[in-house]
């Protein structure tokens, strides 16, 4: 209950609040009545009474009922004409558009389905295509949907009425194309741009839906399109081929009857996942044949294939089960949106300003005429006529802009294969506060390399391991050498060692045990691939006929473990051969050692450990291996006093931990354990924890073997490049589908968790008060990271959304792990609408593609998870490293560019609106143009083309010196380069220049144009406009120089 859930400890000096605060929770006990107008009965409720956000101060302050107002209260204060005004109107318009759309969009309903194998034409349901579509429009809604995205900006519209005004013969004021040709062009240029887009986006889906696969019919195999696949078709899938579709796995060439599948593009997950096939279809002597009588078999997530992942071992065949949109990883992928820049934003708020000042000129413009004759129609010419104060060519010089930066990108040598896939949003690259990045495959390589062993008293590393492989050879020299001397069976011995367990063991032989428990307690099967030019004989060839290092390769469903068993490869004693019951292992003189699996634990996230019994077929000895996380190996294993602190240290250098213990059994021990598992198994209930019951009582008192550590490689530069980000001001989140403790060291070894940071890990919450307490012990945390699970997230985020933001957007990084794709996208989401700021995410699976289009920013990294997520972003690199000088470089210089270029175009417009006004105010304020025709089209373009693109190619910095300082950057997210305080100082300068230009000779003629006069007054003008701006401009920057020119200097 609430009332019992203890808060921030209260110090001796609040004892009135004390009791004050200690009255009022009192008051939740059964009958009692609480103060206020609401009566909250449960424990959700009381949670709401309860001051999560909150100090000791505020439990000390008189005025605390405000902390302790229910918040159902604080939001019905706000809702009121000030909540409508303030954005309530646009929460209820949007509400009603999203109940609309769901009630056009409904969605349909979830029932089972009946498939026919093989005959998908006996479906009676219709079902989607089974079709990739990243397009945004189709061919009936390209035009309109262009146009809307084009005029809902302030600034398109506005002209789009201007122009429409010009066909009434009252209102016009100059000829048609002097507003039509702009308009037309700026609309032209959009369409031909986002149909390129478009285009490019329609042939990579085709791309992928023109994949050709075998479907099995009965006339045969044929080969159909991805696109082409429907439910019911039985489809074969090649080694290293997407899988088309959501299917049941049926068959496998695999003698075992499963497959490693690579879901890398569904989870971001690298590892390889064992998938079993239905054993009824795999047992049929041959397809096509069938089965006298009927079979029932229930399924499981194990027969599975998902969409979008990798056949990694032998050939597959499925039956379709879901197509298209109703895929696994379609549906954990949001649509895309259309993502409009920041600076796009502040510029369509000026044009409103200027629009409002547009209006306010010609109403003082008409008051000044006196309100004669039809004022209203003199005030529309009026509108018309200082129209330039909101130039189309903004749009236009911004868009050759914008192209001009992304054609740099992509022509940076620095950053070869950087491409730009969204060109209206080079700017954002410019103000990022927030980068989301994932981890496996993004900061990492996701290659494991074995760095360290420690066995207490000794530790080798990557230098010593000479030592270990002559210690491994020397164990089985002597055993053989015992063994052919003497010809006594082993039971005695075996017998005699455990009789005298405390006998002080060699280094050579805790060296061999700890080596030959690696070599067994993993999940690894070695597979022997055919020799090219070489076919086999038989679909299923012996695996005894080849033992050649160079044709074997290992499948696990983790890569730690690949890396351990390549480890043992190397000192010598090398798994060969592997299947459900039994395991061979090669020893360093090529005796081949045979072990019976007996039974197996695999590795799960609650348990965090693994474990093995196996008998030695030669020996007949039954051994428990066990390995797994320190934190739950610690209370397994026998006391010792250096297995903590050297934890610590390898987690301090980035290092993947592992414990390995073992524990060995008699026959009598292992049959009395059989029997109590076997009978847990067939219980109906509590099954997973009677069975965890029994496992745990092997685990006791276990020897402790060896500490390992394994290290991720980082992708090249990743520890400079997050410095540098962190430097510019830009917090890092680390969003992932991995392990909490994968994670977490990750960030260590990457740097993005400093070593001086403390780290605080969000321990596992299920419900309401759970999240409540550990909320309130992070609150108490000072400048640490937060690492979090996917699960107490969602649980976080369902009651404490606002909270859970506050707290993590004060760290100075975050790690959120066992993340789905959908939540990842949530989580850019939160942030967009907490802080208000710019987000980046960054990410190289399938598993980001929600992710990188939720984002302000989304950048693609090709790797080896394929492409899915760098054809959906905005950005396209090579590797993480480049995302440095992408930023650093070309996000600062688009953003000051574009600034630059977009408040230019409005003083070039200001300039002629300020001439036309004193000019009208000179002639009566007459509504007549100063200028006409074509002048004013070649003024906005042509005439005025190269202040355009002096400011394009514009540099204040070297792209070193902004690599070098990217404090530089931190300037930028503030916004101060594009503001209403500089757009105001172009305001006045506009006003200055175009007074003094009307002043001193507006209005000349063709003749004069020759005349020594005519120079010298144009001259005149020129020092006049420009001198003094450039004075005070050098004032300006001598007494408040700019951040960098000191670097400049």
């Amino acid at each position: 209950m609430a009332d019992q859930i203890p808060l921030y400890p209260v110090r001796g000096a609040a004892a009135v609040a004390s009791r004050k605060r200690a009255a009022y929770y009192s008051a939740a006990g059964p009958g009692a009545e609480r103060p206020g107008r609401f009566q909250l009965e449960d424990e959700s409720a009381h949670l709401d009474e309860m001051p999560l956000m909150m100090s000791e101060e505020g439990f000390e302050n008189d005025e605390s009922d405000y902390h302790t107002l229910p918040r159902a209260r604080i939001l019905q204060r706000k809702r009121g004409l000030e909540w409508f005004v303030c954005g309530g109107w646009k929460f209820l318009c949007t509400s009603c558009c999203d109940w609309l759309i769901n009630i056009c969009q409904r969605k349909r309903e979830l029932k089972a389905r009946t498939v026919w194998l093989g005959y998908p034409e006996k479906c009676e349901e219709k079902h989607p295509r089974n079709s990739i579509k990243n397009q945004k429009y189709n061919v009936f809604t390209f035009i309109p949907g262009v146009l809307y995205e084009q005029f809902k900006f302030f600034l398109n519209l506005y002209f789009l009425i201007v122009s429409c005004s010009q066909f009434v013969p009252a209102l016009k004021i100059g000829y048609l194309y002097t507003y039509w040709a702009p308009l037309g062009f700026v609309l032209a240029v959009t369409i031909v741009r986002e149909a390129v887009d478009e285009f490019r986006r329609f042939q990579r889906d085709k791309e992928v839906n023109s994949q050709l696969y075998s479907k099995l019919t009965v006339r045969g195999k044929v080969q159909v399109k991805s696109s082409d696949i429907q439910v019911g078709d039985l489809i074969i899938v090649e080694k290293n081929q997407r899988i088309p579709s959501d299917m049941v796995f049926l068959r496998t060439s695999e003698k075992a009857g499963s497959c490693f599948i690579r879901t890398d593009q569904l989870d971001g997950e690298t590892d390889w996942k064992l998938k079993v096939a239905v054993s009824c279809t795999q047992r049929l002597p041959a397809l096509g044949e069938d089965s006298d009588p009927p079979v029932h078999e229930s399924l499981s997530i194990e027969n599975t294939l998902w969409a979008s992942t990798i056949v990694a071992s032998g050939t597959v065949i499925g039956v379709v089960i879901y197509t298209g949109k109703e895929t696994r990883s379609v549906m954990n992928t949001s649509n895309p949106k259309n993502k409009v820049g920041l600076l796009d934003l502040e510029l369509n708020q000026l044009t409103k300003a200027l629009f409002l000042a547009l209006v306010a000129l010609s109403l003082v413009m008409v008051t000044l005429q006196g309100f004669v004759g039809p004022w209203y129609r003199n005030l529309f010419r009026f509108l018309l006529l200082f129209s330039y104060i909101i130039p189309i060519s903004l749009r236009v010089n911004l868009d050759m802009g914008k192209a001009a930066y992304g054609w740099m990108i992509m022509r940076d040598e620095n950053i070869p294969g950087t491409v730009v896939r969204t060109s209206t949003i080079p700017e954002e690259l410019g103000r990022l506060v927030y980068l989301l990045t994932d981890k496996t495959g993004t900061l990492t390589q996701n290659e494991m390399i074995f760095k360290r062993l420690h066995l207490g008293t000794v530790s080798y590393g990557t230098d010593t391991m000479d030592e270990i492989q002559s210690h491994v050879m020397n164990s089985y020299s002597q055993m053989y050498s015992q063994a052919s001397g003497n010809n006594a069976n082993s039971t005695p011995p075996r017998k005699a060692q455990s009789s005298a367990p405390k006998v002080r063991k060699s280094v050579s032989s805790r060296v061999h045990e700890a080596v030959k428990a690696i070599a067994l307690c993993h999940n690894v099967t070695p597979v022997y691939e055919a020799r090219a030019g070489v076919t086999g004989e038989t679909e299923y060839a012996e695996v005894d006929q080849d033992f050649s290092d160079e044709n074997r390769t290992y499948q696990a469903s983790s890569p730690d473990e690949v890396a351990l068993v390549q480890w043992t490869e190397s000192v010598g004693l090398t798994l060969v051969n592997r299947d459900l019951t039994s395991m061979q292992l090669r020893t360093p003189g090529g005796q081949i050692l045979t072990y019976c699996i007996l039974q197996m634990f695999p590795f799960t996230s609650e348990s965090k450990r693994m474990g093995v019994i196996v008998r030695d077929e030669a020996t007949a000895e039954i051994t428990f291996y066990m390995k797994g996380a320190d934190v739950a190996m610690s209370t397994i294993v026998q006391y010792n006093d250096w297995l903590e602190e050297e934890c610590g240290n390898m987690a301090r250098e980035g290092l993947r931990t592992l414990v390995v213990a073992k524990r060995a059994l008699t026959e009598e021990q292992y049959q009395d354990f059989e029997s109590r598992y076997s009978q847990a198994k067939l219980s109906v209930h509590d099954r997973m924890l009677k069975v965890a019951a029994v496992v745990e009582s092997l685990e006791r008192e276990m020897e402790l073997l060896c500490l390992t550590g394994v290290e991720d490689q980082l992708q090249a530069d990743v520890r400079p490049t997050l410095e540098m980000l962190r430097n510019a001001g830009i917090k890092i989140w680390m969003l992932t589908g991995d392990k909490l403790e994968t994670a977490t060291c990750i960030a260590k070894s990457s740097h993005l968790v400093s070593r001086t940071q403390d780290i605080h890990t969000f321990r596992p919450v299920t419900s309401r008060g759970e999240a409540h307490l550990e909320l309130n012990a992070f609150r108490r945390k000072h400048d640490c990271a937060l690492v979090i699970s996917g699960d107490s997230l969602e649980v976080c985020l369902r009651y404490y959304e606002h909270e859970l933001a506050e707290l993590a957007c004060q760290c100075p990084a975050v790690v959120c792990c066992r993340c789905s794709p959908t939540q990842k996208a949530r989580i850019v989401k939160l942030l967009q609408q907490r802080t208000g700021k710019r987000t980046c995410a960054i990410g190289d699976g399938g598993n980001d593609v929600s992710m990188i289009q939720a984002a302000d920013c989304g950048i693609g990294i090709e790797g080896k998870e394929g492409k899915q997520a760098s054809l959906a972003a905005d950005f396209s690199i090579t590797q993480f490293k480049h995302i440095g000088r992408l930023l650093m470089v070309h996000g600062r210089s688009s953003y000051k560019r574009s600034a630059a270029l977009g408040q230019f175009v409005m003083h070039r417009g200001l300039i002629i609106s300020t001439m036309q006004a004193v000019f009208s105010s000179v002639f009566y304020f007459a509504s007549v143009p100063l200028y006409q025709g074509f002048l004013m089209v070649g003024y906005a373009t042509i005439y005025t083309m190269f202040p355009v693109f002096s400011l394009v190619l514009d540099q204040d910095v070297k792209p070193e010196m902004a690599m070098l300082y990217p404090e530089l950057y931190k300037d930028l997210t503030k916004g101060r380069s594009l503001s209403f305080k500089t757009f105001l100082v172009w305001v006045l300068i506009s006003i200055y220049q175009g007074i003094g230009r009307v002043s001193f000779g507006a209005f000349l003629d063709v003749a004069f144009i020759t005349t020594v006069t005519f120079l010298w007054k144009v001259s005149a003008i020129t020092v006049v406009s420009c001198l003094p701006l450039y004075v005070l401009k050098y004032l300006k920057r001598k007494l408040s120089p700019p951040s960098y020119s000191k670097l400049t200097s």
